[in-house]
């Protein structure tokens, strides 16, 4: 061994030994104990399996975590990372649940695991939707999330549990346009709502609030003076739903003033709003809770 060596050696040699007889939990770091701690991949991975089994699942987050730092390369560390997104959405840890998952899908996007990964993104994100008189933003990643299922993974197990909470998600998006329209209308800012109201019919055609959308148009542009807009908006809800309550309601308030229904020119606003409104079969009315299928780990695990 030359000189230089024999002095490295001896340098790292004092560096561990210090290292053990300093006090406090960070200075008894010692690599070599470590490097004996490290179990193969198969193993980690068996205990994450019965660690999740009995219901520890922070101690099998925990054996899954330590393979992808442990066997960062190996085949484990794949089937290790879906199933940390899964331990993860089951403990309720929904931000860990999304951050495993997304990066499965960027790390593994053409795997028989892909869809099941997209699919926990938008569970988690679903789990977390508040109720409508909040902020939205977790309802409209929920939304986007399971949009990505039905789009890239169209022949998925999962896409029709996707299409089912991506109609409450927008349905729910859909009430808090609502919501905030009514507050302006409340107020007489009528330009403020009938923009939340237009938003509703453009970007959530198919949703329960359409009718109302179209109505609260009809009352906004009246009491503005728009007589025109207000009857076509009455014509598009009574072309749509003509056994709505709503156009009920709003045939009568044009009547009160001497007007009916009429109307808009095809390639006005009104015009595309009934292309919407017709381009499918509107979503039913939510149920107030979406149960979840029961989901097991992935098909592999």
């Amino acid at each position: 061994m030359t000189r230089a060596a024999l002095g490295l050696a001896l340098g790292v040699s004092a560096m561990a030994l210090s290292g053990c007889m300093s006090g406090g939990d960070d200075d008894n770091f010692d690599a070599l104990a470590l490097a004996s701690q490290t179990e193969p991949a198969d193993v980690l991975y068996n205990q994450g399996l019965a660690n999740l089994e009995n219901g520890r699942l922070r101690e099998a987050s925990a054996k899954f975590q330590a393979i992808d730092r442990q066997h960062p390369y190996s085949e484990y560390a794949r089937r290790a990372l879906i199933m940390r997104s899964f331990t993860s959405y089951r403990a309720q840890d929904y931000d860990e649940a999304v951050s495993s998952a997304r990066r499965y899908v960027t790390l593994y996007p053409g795997s028989n695991e892909a869809a099941y990964a997209q699919y926990i993104t938008g569970l988690s994100y679903f789990r977390q939707m508040p109720d409508v008189t909040r902020d939205q933003a977790q309802t409209a990643r929920a939304a986007n999330a399971f949009q990505e299922v039905i789009d890239r993974y169209p022949e998925s197990e999962y896409v029709e549990d996707s299409r089912a909470k991506l109609r409450q998600a927008r349905d729910q998006l859909a009430g808090k346009e609502m919501q905030v329209g009514r507050y302006y209308l409340e107020r007489r800012e009528y330009i403020a709502a009938i923009n939340r109201f237009r938003n509703v019919v453009d970007t959530y055609p198919q949703t329960r609030h359409v009718e109302e959308a179209l109505a609260r148009l009809t009352e906004a542009y009246l009491s503005m003076g728009l007589q025109q807009e207000a009857q076509a908006a009455a014509s598009v809800l009574g072309q749509n739903f003509p056994d709505s309550q709503w156009y009920a309601d709003s045939y009568a308030l044009l009547q009160s003033g001497g007007l009916q229904p009429r109307d808009g020119t095809s390639d006005s606003w009104f015009g595309n709003a009934t292309r919407l409104i017709t381009g499918g079969p509107r979503d039913p009315a939510p149920s107030a809770v979406a149960a979840d299928p029961v989901l097991g780990p992935p098909p592999s695990a």
